[in-house]
């Protein structure tokens, strides 16, 4: 029987192609599809729809395999994606399942990942109603102001508390975010990403795939609302063993210990050199195919595998 898989986008990206790995992610799982199939002698290879999120058209039950990938406008619409990750998990296996996308859709989890054991980057939270004022802000260092729903360092900040003006603009975004129901994340901005930058170790398949790091998102004095580019200067990385260590500490503390098809844990050092977890990102990671080829059919093929159980 020819497995049906649809490889999940938003309307932005599709029109876009700001997802260079999409297409050639379906060509790689319609030839794996192709080459399970040849072996079973069953002829014809994986069926492979790239479809959006939200296109009303779409019979998800007639897949046997949703998985997600640049479903990238999520986080400005969490519950209605959210609503549609439960219908779809409801019709038919969604990757990753609905309980760990709607856990994974706040990084409140972060919270979870500490009480777990799991080096974290340090974290306040500050939800609607909570006070705004400058004396809830860290005044000993820098700091990153960002909502707990949020991708591509949308609505995301670097300040100074030394610089009056910096600590102002800092409440007025907190202030922009409340009124907006987003609840705020609270970080002090790690010196070390602007020398060592972020390692995004992937994992998929249920073992560890290939790592990238990029370097600094955030400069001092952009704005808040403004765009970010959310990955410069990538390449490729060879993770130390201990951040594949802190890496599987955090994918084993997720609650329930689900299967995961894919995920991406960001790290970064703290002040003592130790990584520590950034973002678990297993929801609609990117990733970076395009940096790591020889990943693409392994990928592929665990993703036919996941189809036909």
């Amino acid at each position: 029987m020819t497995p049906r898989i649809a490889l999940v986008t938003c309307q932005e990206v599709r029109e876009s192609g700001y997802d260079p790995d999409l297409p050639v992610l379906a060509d790689a799982v319609r030839q794996a599809g192709a080459g399970a199939e040849a072996g079973d002698g069953l002829g014809a290879g994986a069926d492979v729809s790239v479809v959006c999120w939200d296109d009303p058209d779409v019979e998800w039950g007639g897949f046997d395999l949703v998985l997600i990938r640049s479903t990238w406008d999520y986080s400005w619409r969490a519950a209605e994606f959210l609503a549609w990750a439960d219908r779809c998990g409801a019709a038919t296996t969604l990757a990753n399942p609905p309980e760990v996308v709607r856990w994974n859709a706040d990084k409140r989890y972060l919270g979870d990942l500490a009480a777990a054991g799991v080096p974290v980057v340090d974290t306040r939270y500050l939800a609607p109603g909570d006070p705004t004022g400058p004396d809830v802000l860290p005044d000993d260092r820098e700091y990153v102001v960002k909502p707990t729903s949020g991708a591509g360092a949308r609505y995301a900040a670097r300040y100074t508390p030394e610089d009056p003006e910096s600590h102002e603009t800092a409440v007025r975004h907190l202030e922009r975010m409340h009124a907006e129901g987003l609840t705020a994340m609270v970080q002090p901005y790690i010196r070390s990403i602007d020398t060592a930058g972020e390692r995004a170790l992937q994992f998929f398949g249920g073992r560890y795939l290939h790592a990238i790091r990029k370097g600094a998102v955030l400069e001092p004095g952009t704005a808040f609302d403004d765009d970010k580019v959310p990955h410069p200067n990538l390449r490729p990385w060879e993770p130390s063993p201990a951040e594949l260590a802190v890496a599987e500490r955090a994918l084993a503390a997720v609650p329930g210990a689900p299967e995961l098809l894919y995920a991406r844990v960001d790290l970064v050092d703290g002040d003592d050199g130790a990584p520590r977890v950034m973002e678990l990102e297993l929801v609609e990671p990117n990733l970076f195919l395009f940096l790591h080829e020889e990943s693409v059919p392994v990928v592929a093929e665990a993703v036919v595998k996941a189809a036909a159980r």
